[in-house]
């Protein structure tokens, strides 16, 4: 039957505190990227493509207030480029969108969201050291039960064997034990790492994917040929437009307000003729009666 008190033996219970210990802090760790990501990915589901450009402060904003992404939302933010888009007459106007140089993934990734959050290098090293714990306390319990052998007499050799014997049990133990928790500790490691950190985090990328367009370097020298031929349209159309426009405006602004102007104008100076050609009727007839009375008197 198997003795269950050589669990008792103090570096077998170090090694399962450590285990315990180890689990924990990877469990929290996990728990925090998992929470994390899923409330990010539910940011993004609340923007569409079609309505980014116009709502993208307010992305920018819930971002950068989070701890958890905001130093490679910054980095990303650079690399975006705002296609407002251009109507022309008789056309469909360009949908606006946000568009990126550089792949979302370059920065959301599983280095940069998961191994730089999650201590990576020491989770992984964690096996490696249980498995080494159980070597190294195996041969010092060795070393210290041969160091107690004793031969000088016969009750002696056969007490001192007897204590190697159970020596060796629990030296064995200890390697069995430290080797189990870094098994133990790998399979959680792995199912846990699968389900609460890369699932959420594909999820994650998949969104952002959805409202970021990528665009290679040579695209996007395309992309802006075609911005400044459709810009160049629009100005050419603007000044074969704009003659007709101005003469249309000059035609309409005579007709208002220049003509009746000069109407009135020349209506006034016929006035101003009629009153002077009648001052003048009246003065010479007042100068031929003035004259013409002189000349009958005399």
């Amino acid at each position: 039957m198997f003795d269950f008190s050589v669990f008792l033996n103090p570096v077998i219970l170090a090694i399962i505190v450590c285990f315990i210990g180890v689990v924990g802090y990877f469990i929290s760790k996990v728990q925090y990227i998992n929470r994390s990501l899923i409330n990010l990915t539910n940011i993004l589901r609340n923007f569409r493509k079609g309505n980014i450009v116009y709502r993208f402060k307010e992305l920018d904003e819930m971002f950068l207030k989070s701890p958890f992404i905001s130093n490679y939302w910054v980095e990303f933010k650079n690399t975006l480029v705002f296609n407002e888009g251009i109507a022309l007459k008789g056309a469909a106007p360009e949908n606006s969108s946000i568009q990126c140089t550089v792949d979302s993934s370059y920065f959301f990734n599983e280095e940069t969201l998961i191994n730089s959050k999650l201590n990576y290098k020491f989770i992984s090293a964690v096996p490696t050291i249980l498995t080494g714990l159980g070597p190294l306390f195996t041969f010092m319990h060795i070393a210290i039960a041969f160091s107690k052998v004793n031969f000088a007499t016969q009750e002696a050799t056969i007490a001192s064997v007897s204590s190697l014997l159970a020596s060796m049990k629990v030296a064995a133990m200890i390697s069995v034990v430290a080797v189990g928790t870094s098994i133990l500790f790998m399979v959680i490691e792995r199912i846990l790492y699968k389900n609460m950190c890369k699932t959420p985090l594909s999820a994650f990328q998949l969104e952002m994917n959805k409202l970021f367009d990528n665009i290679t370097s040579e695209k996007f020298l395309v992309e802006l040929l075609r911005e400044s031929k459709l810009q160049n349209s629009v100005l050419n159309q603007t000044f074969t437009t704009m003659p007709m426009q101005m003469k249309a405006a000059f035609d309409n602004s005579f007709k208002e307000t220049l003509v009746p102007y000069l109407d009135n104008l020349i209506f006034s100076v016929n006035k101003l003729q009629e009153n002077i050609k009648k001052n003048n009727s009246g003065a010479r007839n007042i100068l031929d009666n003035i004259f013409g009375t002189n000349n009958d008197d005399e």
